[in-house]
């Protein structure tokens, strides 16, 4: 077996997506996750934020953050159809180290900061 790697994705879906959608895009994404082989841990939905800066010509998006855990190195499928959907603006994936994701009880009983 190998080892459980812990990951973290944002996502930040496009502002014109309106909420009774964005439970379809969030579906979407935990579907594609699963597929994967990913188990999600957690769901984090921040609402709608105001970018620093203004992205493909979008002043604002809704932020949305999973805590993942898989056997897998990446979630290289899931990336690939992010960055292919028309209704996601940016997402990034990141991993966690191992100390960070005990703490988090990513993979199993959590440890005291």
């Amino acid at each position: 077996m190998d080892t459980l790697r812990a990951y973290e994705l944002m996502v930040i879906v496009d502002s014109d997506v309106d909420d009774g959608d964005l439970a379809a895009v969030i579906d979407r994404i935990e579907g594609l996750i699963v597929r994967e082989g990913g188990r999600i841990a957690s769901t984090d939905n921040w609402g709608r934020r105001r970018f620093a800066y203004e992205i493909n010509h979008k002043l604002e998006g809704i932020y949305v953050v999973w805590e993942v855990v898989t056997e897998s190195a990446g979630l290289p499928d899931t990336e690939r159809q992010l960055r292919l959907a028309d209704d996601i603006v940016r997402h990034k994936l990141f991993r966690l180290p191992g100390k960070e994701a005990a703490r988090r009880g990513l993979f199993g009983e959590a440890v005291p900061a």
